[in-house]
Parts: C-alpha cells; sequence; structure tokens
C-alpha cells in the first residue's frame, strides 16, 4: 500500500484535509487545466445559457485624494495578479468539460480616464455615468482576465479607481482581501521594500480539485442525508406578492435602498441575541422571517443566506469564488412567541452551519426541484449580515473612501445585506425591479423596522402581535379609505322613495317591456292593488312571498306590490330546475307565490281547484301555498284600492330574501333589509350616478341580485326601465337592436353578456355608460369597452353586502383593472387570517363592513355567525364585517385590486395559481375569444391535479394545441401552462349571466388537435413507449410524432415515465434523455441506436445486460485501484 494512505482511515479530519491538500497539489503540479469548483460550474453554465450577461460582475470603488503614484499602483495590481493565479485564469470548453485554465501573467496597465477637461460641476456625473457603463460591461469567460481595473482623473490629487470582478474568480471576502493587499503592496512599494505578504501555500483550482474529491462517498451523503431530510416537502415558492406579472424567464434588473437602524436599537437587538444563546444575524432573521410571513401569509419558510466558506486557514486569504448559499428553513406554525421562533432559527442555523460544506450547486443537482425558470431554486429571497474583513484605508500622502457602486443586477427576488458601522446597523434591500416597485420596498423597509422594535421591546409577543404597520399606514388602511359617511333617507324603505317619484312625475314612464310600458303613476297604482291583497292574504313584515315570474311588466309590479304589503320576496328563477325550485320553496316557507298561468301549469298538477287548494307537484314542498297568477288572477286583484297603503314596515324589515349556491351544494337565502338596500341605491345615485333623463336597459334574472339595481335605481331617481326578454339578452344581435332601438344610456351586465354584445359586431354609443360587474373584469374585455366610448365603469361586490361594495370607473388601458374604492357608507378591510390589515400591496381577504351588511342567512344561525363577524375596527357598537372569500389588495392611490377567489387558488406540483392569471395570458393570443381554466383531477391519479383551458376561438381555423402551448411558456412559467386545452363553441352559463364552472365538460382522454397527422407506433418499441405515454398521460390514441409536453406532460409526469419505460426495458434512462428525445420516434430510435428501425425488446435487453456488466466490471477495477493506492480525479 502506497504510504501516503497508510491508515487513512484513522487520522482526525483535519490530518485527512492536510494529507489531502498534498497529494491534491502534486497532481495540480502536473495539470494543464483544472476542473471547476461547483459554484464556478453554475455560473459557467449560466453564462453558456445567457452569454455576455453583466448580472455577476462585482464592482468596488474607491475615492483616492492625494498624490497618486500610478506607476507604483500598477506594479501593485500585478504583484496581486501574480500571487493569486485565479485572477489569470480563463474558463473553456475540453473535451466538452468545462475546465479552468491559468494563463500567462501580464503587467497590469491601468486604464485613466482624464475627465479635467469638463467643467468640474461635471466631472462627478459623468464620472458615475461611466462607472455604470463600465460595471455593466460584461467579461468574455473564455478569454481571461475576469478582473479589470479603471483610473478616473477628475483633479491633479483626486482619483476614483474602479475595480470590476467576474463573480467566477471572486466575492465579497475577496474584494476585502483585494483591497488589503492593494494598500500594502502600494505601501511598500513606494518606500522601496518588499512587501510582507506570506506565499499562499495553495490556489483557488487547487480547492476546485480539492473539493469534488473531499464530496465523494460517506461525506457527500452524510451531508446531502441532512439537505434531504431537512428540505423534504419544502414548498418550491416563496408567494410574495409582486406589483408586476413573473415572466417566465427570470429577469435580474435591480435596484436597491438603504436601511438605517439606531445605534439604540443595534444595541438592544445585540443584548437579546446573546441573552437567548444566539447571534445577531440570528435575531435579524427571525424577524425578516416574521416579514415575510405577514407579507405572504406561509409559515414554512426558506430563506437563503450566504456563508464565507473559509473555514480552512490555507484559503483564508485567497481570491476566488468560495462563498456558498445555505438554506435556512424555519417553520412559523403556531404563531410562537418571537423568543421561540428565535430558538428554532438558532437551532436551524446552527445544524446547518454544520452541513455549510455542501455546495448549493450540488444541492440543487442532487435534490432535482421542480424546474421553473422564472425563479432560482429552493430559494428567491436571501438575507445577510456581512462579515467581511475590515479594511485599512491608510496609504502614505493618501486617503481612501470606498464609494458604494451597484451593478443595477438583482440575483433574486429580494435581498437583503447589512453590517454593523459605528452608527449602528446599516443595509440595502436588492430587489428585482420586474417584480417590484419602488414605494412597495419603501413601506417593506418601514415594515421590518416596526417588527423589530416590537421584538426588542416584548420579545414574548405572540407573531401575530407584533406590529408591523406604522401608525399612519393603519390610519390611511382604516380609517383614510373607508371614511364613507354619506347621509341618506334611513327611516325610508325603498317604496317610500319610489312614492316620491310618483308625486313628481305620475306621466313619466317608469317600465317599458316590448311594445307595452307603464307610467309611474300606473305602476304605482297596480302595486298598491296588490299589496292590499297581500295584506289580506297575511303578508306582513317580514313575511316571505315568493316570485315565480319571467320578466314582464308584472314581475315590476309583484315586486313592488310585495314590499308595499310589508313583505319580502324571494325570487324564484324560471330557468332553474324545478328540483332547485323546490328546496328554495321548502326552505323558505313562503306564504304566497306570485306566478303567471303559464308557469303555474309546470308547477302544478291540478288545475281545476282555488290557488290555495292546489297542491305542488313531487319535486316541490309539500306544504300548502297562496298561489296567484298576476295575469290571469288580476280582476280579482284589480278590485282592490289604488291609493298607497298605510306603510307597516321600517328599514330594519326584510326587503328580499335572494338564494345564493352554498358549500354544502344546497343554496343558501341572503336576508337584505330596507335599509341596506336604500343605501345601496342613494350610492349608485351619486357613482356611477343615474338621473330622471335616463334609460337603463334591464338585462339580469331576478334571481341574481344586481338585478336590484337595474330595477329599483331608476325607479327611484325617475328614471325609465327597459326590460329585456330573456330571448333578447341572450341573442348579442337582437341585444345590439334593443340597445339602439330603446334609445338605451346605461346597461348593466356580467363580462360574458358583454362579451356577447361585442361579438355581435356591436360599435358602441357614447352616450352609454357600461357598468361591468359579477365576476372580475379583463384587461382585454375593459379595453374593447374603453373603445366603444361612453363610461365604463367595474363593480364588485357579493350578495351578503347588498349587490355593489365598491366601484370604480375605468379610464386607462394598462394593468389590472380595479374595482375601486368603497361606496358610501361601506367599509372594505384586507385583513389576514389574524384579522390584522395587510399593507398596500400585499393580497389579504376582503371583509366588508358598513350599512350593506345583509341580516344574515335565512335560518342558518350557525353560518351567519361564522362569516358575518365583530367589526373589530368599529366604533358603533354590535358592528359586524362580512368574511367575503375574497382575495384583493389595496393599491397606492386606494384604488382595491381584485384577485379572485380564496378557493379559485390552486396548487399544481406545489406552486400556488391563481387561474386568472393564466386566463389573462391565453386570451392575449390573437385567435382567442374567450378562456377559462379550470383544476381538475386526473382520471388516472385522483391526488394527482392538471390544469385545463377551455377555448372559444374567433378565428378558423383554431390554433393548435402546440401553437398555443408555445404562446403560453413565452409568457408563463412551465407549471401554469395547462395539460389539456377543450375548444368549445360557447362556454355554458349559469341563469345569472355567469360562467357555469361545473359544467365545463371533462377533456376527456382523446388525442388534442397538434397540427400534426397522427402516424400509429409502426414495430413493437415503439408500441411499448406509446403505452406507457397513454398510461401515464390518460391519452386513449398517441402518435409517433407527438410531442410529450403537448399531450398534456410535464416534468412529474416525465418522472413516472422513466420509471415505467426503465422497468419496461430494463435499461438506465435519465430525465435528459427523455427532455432530449420528446417523441416516440425520436426516443425509440434512441433505444435501437446501432439496431435502428429494426430494435426489438431482445436486442434492447442483450445491450442493456451489457451495460450493467461494464458497470460492474468498473466499478471492480476502481476498487483494485483504489486498494492499489491510487487515485482517480474527475
Amino acid at each position: 500500500m502506497n504510504d501516503a494512505l497508510k491508515n487513512i482511515s484513522e487520522l482526525s479530519p483535519e490530518q485527512k484535509r492536510a494529507r489531502l491538500a498534498q497529494l491534491l497539489q502534486n497532481k495540480a503540479n502536473e495539470m494543464n487545466s483544472f476542473p471547476l469548483s461547483f459554484a464556478q460550474q453554475r455560473l459557467w453554465f449560466l453564462d453558456q445559457l445567457e452569454p455576455n450577461n453583466p448580472t455577476y460582475n462585482i464592482p468596488a470603488a474607491f475615492r483616492l485624494k492625494g498624490r497618486l503614484n500610478v506607476p507604483v499602483l500598477e506594479k501593485s495590481l500585478t504583484e496581486i495578479q501574480r500571487r493569486h493565479k485565479v485572477l489569470h485564469t480563463k474558463f473553456v470548453a475540453v473535451e466538452g468539460k468545462p475546465a479552468q485554465v491559468i494563463i500567462p501573467e501580464m503587467f497590469v496597465k491601468l486604464s485613466v480616464l482624464d475627465l479635467q477637461e469638463l467643467l468640474e460641476s461635471k466631472r462627478e456625473t459623468e464620472m458615475w455615468r461611466l462607472i455604470q457603463e463600465e460595471v455593466q460591461r460584461p467579461f468574455e469567460l473564455s478569454e481571461g482576465p475576469l478582473w479589470r481595473t479603471t483610473l478616473f482623473r477628475l483633479a491633479d490629487e483626486e482619483h476614483v479607481l474602479l475595480l470590476t470582478m467576474h463573480h467566477i474568480i471572486s466575492d465579497g471576502w475577496s474584494i476585502g482581501l483585494f483591497t488589503r493587499e492593494m494598500i500594502a503592496h502600494y505601501q511598500a512599494f513606494l518606500s522601496g521594500n518588499v512587501p510582507m505578504l506570506p506565499e499562499l501555500p495553495i490556489q483557488y483550482a487547487d480547492f476546485a480539485l480539492r473539493q469534488r474529491e473531499w464530496l465523494k462517498g460517506h461525506e457527500l451523503e452524510a451531508h446531502l442525508s441532512y439537505w434531504r431530510q431537512q428540505l423534504s416537502g419544502v414548498p418550491p415558492t416563496l408567494e410574495l406578492s409582486t406589483d408586476h406579472p413573473r415572466s417566465a424567464v427570470q429577469n435580474f434588473q435591480g435596484a436597491r435602498q438603504s436601511i438605517e437602524l439606531t445605534k439604540e436599537l443595534t444595541q438592544a437587538l445585540k443584548k437579546l441575541s446573546l441573552k437567548e444563546g444566539g447571534t445577531l444575524f440570528m435575531t435579524l432573521l427571525a424577524a425578516f422571517e416574521v416579514l415575510l410571513c405577514r407579507y405572504t401569509g406561509q409559515e414554512d419558510l426558506s430563506v437563503g443566506t450566504p456563508i464565507a466558506n473559509r473555514d480552512q486557514e490555507d484559503i483564508e486569504n485567497l481570491i476566488g469564488f468560495f462563498v456558498n448559499a445555505l438554506v435556512l428553513r424555519v417553520d412559523l406554525n403556531g404563531n410562537p412567541t418571537f423568543r421561540k421562533l428565535l430558538a428554532r432559527v438558532r437551532e436551524v442555523a446552527l445544524v446547518a452551519y454544520d452541513h455549510q460544506d455542501l455546495p448549493f450547486e450540488k444541492l440543487v443537482e442532487e435534490l432535482q426541484p421542480q424546474r421553473d425558470l422564472s425563479r432560482s431554486p429552493l430559494f428567491q429571497v436571501m438575507f445577510s449580515l456581512q462579515n467581511t474583513p475590515s479594511r485599512s484605508l491608510d496609504l502614505p500622502e493618501l486617503t481612501l473612501e470606498h464609494l458604494d457602486v451597484y451593478n443595477g443586477m438583482a440575483k433574486f427576488d429580494l435581498t437583503v445585506y447589512m453590517w454593523e458601522e459605528a452608527n449602528g446597523l446599516r443595509g440595502v434591500f436588492e430587489y428585482n425591479t420586474a417584480l417590484l416597485e419602488a414605494p412597495t420596498i419603501t413601506r417593506m423597509i418601514a415594515h421590518f423596522k416596526n417588527v423589530l422594535q416590537g421584538v426588542v421591546s416584548n420579545p414574548d409577543q405572540r407573531l401575530s402581535d407584533l406590529p408591523m404597520l406604522t401608525k399612519g399606514e393603519r390610519e390611511q388602511l382604516l380609517v383614510e379609505w373607508n371614511s364613507t359617511e354619506r347621509e341618506y333617507p334611513r327611516e325610508q324603505c325603498f317604496y317610500h322613495l319610489f312614492e316620491a317619484q310618483v308625486e313628481r312625475r305620475p306621466e313619466a314612464t317608469a317600465v317599458v317591456m316590448g311594445e307595452d310600458e307603464l307610467s309611474y303613476g300606473e305602476l304605482n297604482r297596480r302595486a298598491n292593488r296588490l299589496a292590499h291583497y297581500l295584506r289580506k292574504l297575511g303578508v306582513g313584515p317580514d313575511v316571505l312571498v315568493g316570485i315565480y315570474i319571467e320578466r314582464s311588466l308584472e314581475m315590476v309590479i309583484g315586486l313592488l306590490g310585495i314590499m308595499k304589503a310589508g313583505g319580502a320576496y324571494v325570487p324564484l328563477d324560471p330557468s332553474y330546475p324545478k328540483e332547485r325550485i323546490g328546496y328554495m320553496l321548502e326552505d323558505a316557507q313562503p306564504r304566497v307565490l306570485l306566478t303567471q298561468q303559464r308557469l303555474r301549469e309546470t308547477l302544478f298538477e291540478k288545475q281545476g281547484a282555488r290557488s290555495e287548494e292546489r297542491a305542488p307537484r313531487s319535486t316541490l314542498p309539500a306544504a300548502r301555498l297562496n298561489v296567484i297568477s298576476l295575469d290571469s288572477d288580476w280582476d280579482e286583484i284589480a278590485k282592490e284600492s289604488d291609493l298607497n297603503p298605510k306603510s307597516n314596515t321600517n328599514a330594519m324589515n326584510l326587503a328580499y330574501v335572494i338564494y345564493t349556491s352554498g358549500s354544502t351544494g344546497k343554496p343558501k337565502g341572503v336576508t337584505i333589509e330596507h335599509l341596506t338596500l336604500v343605501n345601496f341605491l342613494r350610492a349608485m345615485s351619486e357613482q356611477p350616478g343615474l338621473t330622471k333623463e335616463d334609460r337603463l336597459l334591464a338585462v339580469t334574472t331576478l334571481s341574481f341580485d344586481i338585478a336590484g339595481l337595474e330595477l329599483y335605481l331608476p325607479l327611484m331617481v325617475g328614471a325609465r326601465v327597459i326590460l329585456a326578454s330573456r330571448e333578447v339578452v341572450s341573442d348579442g344581435l337582437r341585444l345590439r337592436e334593443a340597445l339602439a332601438s330603446f334609445g338605451a344610456t346605461v346597461m348593466q351586465a356580467t363580462p360574458a353578456t358583454w362579451r356577447l354584445l361585442l361579438d355581435s359586431g356591436w360599435e358602441g354609443s357614447k352616450r352609454l355608460k357600461m357598468l361591468c360587474g359579477g365576476e372580475a373584469l379583463p384587461r382585454e374585455l375593459a379595453n374593447r369597452l374603453l373603445d366603444c366610448g361612453g363610461s365604463l365603469w367595474n363593480m364588485y361586490g357579493p350578495t351578503e353586502t347588498t349587490v355593489w361594495s365598491a366601484v370604480c370607473q375605468i379610464e386607462c388601458k394598462e394593468g389590472m383593472v380595479p374595482v375601486g374604492p368603497p361606496i358610501a357608507n361601506t367599509q372594505i378591510y384586507l385583513l389576514d387570517r389574524d384579522l390584522r390589515p395587510v399593507p398596500v400591496g400585499v393580497y389579504g381577504e376582503v371583509h366588508i363592513g358598513g350599512d350593506g351588511l345583509a341580516r344574515g342567512y335565512l335560518k342558518c344561525p350557525e353560518l351567519t355567525a361564522e362569516v358575518f363577524i365583530p367589526d373589530p375596527f368599529s366604533s358603533n357598537a354590535g358592528a359586524r364585517m362580512y368574511r367575503t372569500g375574497d382575495l384583493a389588495r389595496y393599491l397606492a392611490n386606494g384604488n382595491i385590486e381584485f384577485h379572485g377567489r380564496i378557493d379559485h387558488q390552486v396548487k399544481i406540483r406545489g406552486f400556488r395559481i391563481e387561474l386568472g392569471e393564466i386566463e389573462a395570458a391565453l386570451v392575449q393570443h390573437e385567435a382567442i375569444d374567450e378562456v377559462v381554466v379550470a383544476c381538475r383531477e386526473e382520471d388516472v391519479d385522483k391526488s394527482e391535479k392538471r390544469l385545463v383551458a377551455y377555448l372559444v376561438s374567433k378565428a378558423d381555423p383554431k390554433p393548435t394545441v402546440s401553437e398555443l402551448r408555445r404562446f403560453l411558456q413565452a409568457n408563463l412559467p412551465d407549471y401554469m401552462v395547462p395539460s389539456a386545452f377543450v375548444f368549445l363553441e360557447a362556454f355554458p352559463l349559469t341563469p345569472n349571466g355567469k360562467v357555469d364552472r361545473r359544467a365545463l365538460p371533462a377533456p376527456g382522454g382523446i388525442r388534442p388537435e397538434l397540427g400534426s397527422a397522427f402516424v400509429a407506433p409502426q414495430n413493437e418499441i415503439e408500441r411499448g413507449i406509446a403505452g406507457v405515454w397513454q398510461e401515464v398521460l390518460g391519452v386513449e390514441k398517441v402518435g409517433i410524432d407527438d410531442n410529450f409536453f403537448d399531450l398534456g406532460g410535464h416534468s412529474l409526469l416525465l418522472v413516472q415515465v422513466q420509471s415505467k419505460l426503465q422497468k419496461k426495458f430494463e435499461r438506465e434512462l435519465s430525465i435528459v434523455d427523455l427532455f432530449k428525445y420528446p417523441t416516440i420516434n425520436a426516443l425509440a430510435k434512441y433505444f435501437g441506436q446501432e439496431e435502428g428501425e429494426s430494435a426489438d425488446f431482445q436486442k434492447i435487453h442483450d445491450k442493456a445486460k451489457k451495460q450493467k456488466d461494464a458497470f460492474a466490471q468498473q466499478k471492480k477495477l476502481k476498487e483494485v485501484k483504489k486498494n492499489d493506492g491510487r487515485f482517480e480525479y474527475a
């Protein structure tokens, strides 16, 4: 056995390192090129992907005041280059693998830019402009050297020295070393002496060799075992709210903002750290984790932190890329106190330090996290408390001032660098400008400082109790933007306001239906007769009356008659299934049901008996009903008085009960009082606004609460209601004609109805006020409507807060479409799960308070108590707020940006996705008219979810799936690209005009339209591969030229394919091979290789056996060599 390896297993770790270093040094002396360290290899790979990228340029600058000896400075720089071979190294591909090659030393000639010819006032500005150009100038890794210096001469005795190095040969610690050596050399050479710096025992290339050899076998596995366990099940992304959508490929443009902590706060943080047995870094990181938790709502957080990785004495003074990144995963679950969180952070950090030798790049390679070019792997946010060597800036006849130079790049979404100075902690928040805006970072810095202040004032506070918002922010969010108090007739019911208009304008037209119309006076008289009639049947305050009527003049008469009688109406849509109508009647138990003769016959079997004796069909409740037909029974009703009945209700009585979809699958009745309805109508009369001169085309079914605006707002202000029939509303051409023929000035509709109108060829009208609500208004639809002239208003609100709670006029054509500030006497709070207000720009759940809240859910006290909760921000006794389940955020101008339902957020492959974002991207395709994206469970594996895009095309022929997939891949991350695309002629709609997501068809297992002809598998190998694809993808038919990803495949399914193909063909197969050969044809040829098209299973098996035998023989030879005392090098 070689003496060098004698008893090596008995050596201590330090002795092993020393022995290995000596062996590697001997090997290095014989080599012409060297492998890259793992960190260098990553940067080299990134450079191959995007050459000439200055993201990894590291700049440093120094202002030199006094007499500068330029030749001596050049000599000093040359000597530094001689000492550190990495400074005269280039990076090339040798036999297809990256290698670092040391090139001959060169005398360093400073590039001197003399700015003295400029006016003194302009020199500084020009210098900084040139510095920014220089730090953005890329390096060519294959040429070297990968550092450069520039000297700016501002005056005879004032210079600025700029140093720019590529990260592949340097890091922050190295910049400090370089500065220290430059000063030492300059001092020595200027005085005629030789610098007293020790020779370096090894060079960076030796470290790279040592790293690769050291991280083999047991050492590598020990580290990997820890990191695998620590990062098992880690969320792949930090869902930081961004100001701009994330692009498909990561953008590295960045900016910085400064943060300063007082000396007093710094000392308090140090004191807390010491008391808890931690470090200042741990305390700062724990507070930063609190900030991230508040911003994201996530409790399982992974933050990166750089570590110098210079724990070995022989590399402490070596320039090179040593810094490593650690992933610190911290659990904030359970709302612990800050003291307990700090203990968790301390434990995580200390154990991670024990495993810091594993390069981050090797960790990523081994863990293989989900590929996503839009984000960095494992963590997207970094936190650092820098501890680089201190720099003495004393020089003979010179004073040095370190200048802050920034290359304008951001390697992560957000990085916080902090360091300690005499007056306290200082730092910068470096952020990606493609994602975040400067005001967002300004707020974030203020929030971080508030959290830190709260931490030192009381570390035993629960995380949810730590202050974050400033006093001014709380005032703005809770008070200023919610100061919506307006006067309105609180003591009156809606019909009182209608009666006032009757007094003013009895002959004015109130409501129109086709050729028929009613004046205000006649409408009031008919409603009065019905009200008197209903009172005789027992209708009074809070008594429910069902109204099962088609859109007609009778419908409006019925609504007013019920309210004038003191009752509350329950709308029942004739288009609903009888089972649903039956459930609603059974649940509401109305005393009377108003209908029409033709509809009565569809509900009841007996036709000859009096209405109160008629029994419902078996699908309806068995209870007896007073059923009145407003057409065939009118003669009886007309005998009643036409005078206004004496009011028997107040504003706290019910106006209507309207049923909405329930999470249990059964609809639930929302009870709305007159107070809330009157407040809503008065707010709408001011904004968007309606006058007596307006004509509103009413298109919404009565069972959708937004119909209340269309029917009651015009009648309250003296305007005209024009009822459009169901047939007109569902036909874009007839709807267009109705708008024109009736001279409508206002129309409210859902996005689906507006799109129907636009697609009919409607060119718009400058006099039309367009109100859009019921669903999110897509930007592209908003822009189409803006092009049609008139004003466009976006409306938002749940049924439980009386139709609309926020409105906003849309005027610009960029960005998300806001839903606006709250309406009069309404408060909108955006809160986290602990009911704390979230900052501007951060998504929170919408909670609505004020005078618009419903009484609750009919006969559901438990559900009412669950979502109608006490309002902690109101000074009014008993005030409540409604928990909507919607996500939104405040913009800096006070507008609210809707972000969809909490239950419409889905997770695909670990990534949280908002379906609306995919829809917004797809609808930008020129051939796509409408889009709905849904998340469906795979038929093959119910635990596996996939995205399905449903599309209505406006082009013929339709775009292919391949085309749509490529289009999305240019704009969205891979995990957001749907697995299946289903074309429909039109979307199914609910009676309310919303897209009926439950009625969307399953994509099935048919082969999608790929734009290529189907070619069946021809041989056994192709059929074998096709069978695996069909099983994994759930597709019935697969052609040999079909692309795996176009069929709906993704990387996780690729892992299943890999496993099944390896088992089927008994051969090794890498994921890279499957990416490289994404069609059956290409993969079969790869399998066959020399055998070509004639390959069969037996040949594949024989080849696999030879490969296995060869691998076993290699392994055996390697053991023999090892036992003979020889080492092999990667």
